[in-house]
């Protein structure tokens, strides 16, 4: 089946709902990224040692999705309560603040200042948490259902280009504090783009109904079938937070690992991957219209980061750059994200649609620890290698088995409520 789009279909793939959603994104990972980018550069600058860089590092990332965990049900909640424009604006704010106060760092003499990197990226992660939940969910009520895929994928493959911004950001403004304040302020212009937007007619409708139970996070544990539903959701994210988190996050180890030579820089993996997975965003969409299904989309570009991971892993690497190139491919084929996402809002009636939608990507960044925790239980017996190999097995596992088992919802109509 041949894609037509119309000029009336890219006008409102281009509405202002989906530019201010994907630039929104686009800040959302620019600030999310930005600790793994500075990791190694900004806790040096810290004065603390390359062993303490690298456990502190991971303390420092963990406590970050724990923020993004809390986030999730938090601005889920409210999306669905009070409105997806609410989470928008509340979430940015946030975000925005903390990402200044990231820049401040080396002038903190109050408390330790580790300490303070740690909560500061846990206020972060809360504040993150909101944007593309909000984002995916106010453009999926906005768009023609035959557009919703592609909608939502122009909104992550153009928000995804923020971790390479904020890689060139980092190199070229020569210091990691000015990269949080640019990071900041960059929040605080995309507030006076959002003035103009208007809540979705779907929940709007929904407001004028009193008696239905909205955001309410417990729902998805009270009914077997809608709690399985949630599972298999954040399910088919697993492995693309493992191929980001585990091998782009800690790719200067792998490197080690694999004998390169070259010292390999965490940031340029990140920027690589980043790439790939905004192409990858970028095609989802149109992938899964031209198969007709969400499903299969999904399986094939998680199969093909499958065989990335075996090759960042046992090809047997001997450059830097070629473990970039192999980056560049693992985010293409996770480049699923957006479309992961916006399964899990199909999912699920529009009482609990925003919820759903903030809280699936944020239970999968804050799944970060536990693979991280996996990682290295086997890391000093196994070797590094084995270690990410046994993690990546648990994590594809996950994914396969979700993708293949839950419902499809292509051409879903979305105006439904959860009882």
């Amino acid at each position: 089946m041949s894609i037509k789009l119309s000029p009336e279909d890219w006008k409102k793939l281009f509405s202002l709902p989906v530019i201010v959603a994907a630039l929104g994104y686009f800040v959302d990972i620019y600030d999310m990224q930005l600790f793994g980018i500075v990791r190694v550069p900004s806790l040096r600058a810290l004065g603390l040692s390359e062993e303490e860089v690298a456990t502190a590092g991971s303390s420092i990332l963990s406590y970050q999705s724990y923020g993004l965990l809390v986030g999730g049900i938090f601005w889920g909640t409210l999306g669905d309560k009070k409105g997806r424009l609410s989470v928008l604006f509340g979430s940015i704010i946030t975000y925005s603040f903390a990402n200044i106060a990231c820049g401040l760092i080396p002038q903190i003499e109050f408390m330790n200042q580790i300490e303070a990197y740690k909560w500061l990226r846990f206020i972060a992660g809360v504040g993150l948490a909101g944007e593309l939940g909000a984002g995916i969910t106010l453009v999926s009520e906005s768009l023609p259902t035959r557009l919703r895929a592609i909608g939502t994928s122009l909104v992550a493959g153009i928000g995804l280009m923020g971790a390479v911004v904020g890689n060139f950001t980092v190199r070229l403004s020569g210091d990691w504090t000015i990269a949080y304040f640019i990071g900041g302020a960059m929040g605080f212009a995309l507030l006076l783009l959002r003035v103009g937007v208007i809540e979705s007619g779907i929940y709007t409708n929904l407001t004028k109904d009193k008696s239905v139970s909205k955001g309410n996070f417990f729902m998805f544990f009270n009914n077997w079938e809608r709690f399985v539903k949630y599972l298999k959701c954040i399910g088919i994210g697993i492995p693309t937070w493992f191929c980001i988190g585990i091998l782009a996050y800690f790719s200067n180890e792998f490197g080690e690992a694999l004998g390169i030579k070259e010292v390999v820089e965490p940031g340029m993996a990140i920027m690589w991957a980043y790439i790939g997975i905004s192409a990858g965003d970028f095609l989802s969409g149109f992938i899964s219209q031209q198969l007709q299904s969400r499903k299969k989309a999904i399986f094939y570009m998680m199969s093909f980061s499958a065989v990335a991971v075996m090759l960042f892993l046992f090809a047997g690497v001997e450059s830097a750059n070629a473990l970039y190139a192999i980056c560049c491919l693992l985010g293409l084929g996770t480049g699923y994200w957006a479309m992961f996402v916006t399964v899990g809002a199909e999912q699920f009636g529009t009482n609990l649609r925003a919820t759903a939608a903030t809280t699936i990507p944020n239970m999968v960044r804050g799944a970060l620890p536990a693979m991280i925790a996996i990682f290295l239980f086997f890391k000093p017996s196994s070797g590094i290698i084995w270690a990410g190999a046994i993690t990546a097995v648990i994590a594809y596992a996950i994914g396969f088995y979700s993708t293949l088992t839950i419902p499809e919802t292509h051409d879903k109509e979305l105006d439904y409520l959860e009882e």
